[in-house]
């Protein structure tokens, strides 16, 4: 099954990069990761299909209030996860990674069930490399995001809390 996932993914990532997809994925697929989640009870994710998803629940960090986003993770083998502010190669950081940056202290649900999780940023050269060959093992090409975007995207890891 692990090959077979493989060779969907190989054959998939190439799409993800495309124009069109960086012009229609932000519109399309936030509602739908919404209908899914809600029609599900939170179990099930789009993304989930094809690569390890969770929901960050975050704090605004203006507002205040409390935000959600349904994104690709990457397991890092110490149980803790990778998510990267890739942003469908935009030229602007997502909104919560300065979320994450304001107030670090935040949650995840995986497969519908609840973690409190404290997010860092991944920022020395050595493990920002280590981070983005996890992540590319998992979904190859991925980074192209960063070069595309014009900027460096922000990769932050996420570690449980008792």
């Amino acid at each position: 099954m692990t090959s077979l996932l493989q060779v969907v993914r190989s054959l998939v990532a190439p799409l993800t990069r495309t124009r069109a997809f960086r012009r229609i994925g932000p519109v399309v697929l936030p509602p739908a990761e919404r209908f899914l989640a809600r029609v599900s009870r939170g179990r099930v994710q789009l993304s989930a299909l094809l690569v390890p998803s969770l929901v960050l629940h975050t704090t605004g960090a203006r507002s205040g209030e409390p935000r959600s986003t349904y994104l690709m993770y990457t397991p890092d083998g110490h149980g803790r996860a990778i998510v990267a502010g890739t942003s469908f190669a935009r030229d602007r950081h997502p909104a919560w990674t300065y979320n994450l940056l304001a107030h670090p202290d935040a949650a995840i649900t995986v497969r519908g069930r609840d973690m409190r999780v404290r997010a860092s940023l991944v920022e020395d050269d050595g493990e920002r490399e280590a981070a983005w060959d996890l992540i590319q093992a998992q979904w190859p090409g991925y980074r192209a995001y960063e070069r595309e975007s014009g900027r460096v995207v922000r990769l932050f890891r996420l570690q449980p809390l008792a």
